[in-house]
């Protein structure tokens, strides 16, 4: 019996957006098959990212928020100090995983990290990402390119919302959203870390490395 891959986690604190995505692409394009897989954690300072088939009518009113068009899937949407962004560097020919399976373990682990906290959360197949109580409290976004994925989820946790309403959040005119500290969590970003990682692990069959 195989042992499971490995999956090394990275904590990089506060970083610029587009830094970060050019960081991860530059890894995946000089990964090869034996390369681990990583997770990076991040928090961002104030950006609304479009993704590749973003419609530029979703961006209502960013005022001095920069927009930077990326190339992951999905609409815009806001990053900013207090949400937990985990980025997924990951091989899906270890453990086997589509598009589709990858997208339902990050919602998952986001519904059952609340779900230890006695709140229900819920993912909608017609519209990825998590939701408690009819508002958002996580976005999930990835691209795969030559079996390697990359870009992630961000979940959260205690930001400034109001950026959200400069824009129709994924896509979705008026939909609400909502955080972590506003359904009685009190956890940090840096704490609550581990916990998703954990239940990530269990979703997708990864066991932990060395940083």
């Amino acid at each position: 019996m195989s042992s499971p891959p490995l999956l090394r986690v990275r904590q990089l604190g506060r970083c610029d957006y587009r830094e970060t995505w050019e960081a991860m692409r530059t890894f995946t394009d000089r990964r090869t098959a034996t390369t681990p897989s990583e997770i990076w954690v991040v928090e961002h300072d104030p950006v609304f990212t479009q993704g590749q088939a973003g419609r530029p009518e979703h961006i209502l009113d960013p005022g001095d928020i920069p927009v930077i068009q990326t190339d992951r899937g999905g609409q815009v949407t806001y990053h900013g100090p207090g949400q937990l962004v985990m980025y997924l560097l990951l091989s899906l020919r270890e453990t086997g995983l589509g598009v589709r399976t990858l997208v339902s373990a990050m919602e998952n682990s986001v519904i059952d990290l609340l779900g230890e906290h006695g709140v229900q959360a819920e993912a909608r197949p017609s519209a990825p990402g998590v939701y408690v109580a009819q508002a958002k409290i996580a976005a999930v976004g990835l691209r795969v390119r030559r079996g390697f994925s990359y870009h992630g989820l961000s979940f959260n946790v205690d930001m400034d919302l109001e950026p959200f309403s400069r824009i129709n959040p994924c896509g979705y005119r008026g939909l609400p959203v909502t955080q972590a500290r506003e359904i009685g969590i009190t956890l940090s970003p840096q704490e609550l870390a581990p916990i998703l990682i954990k239940h990530f692990c269990r979703h997708t069959g990864y066991q932990l490395g060395n940083p």
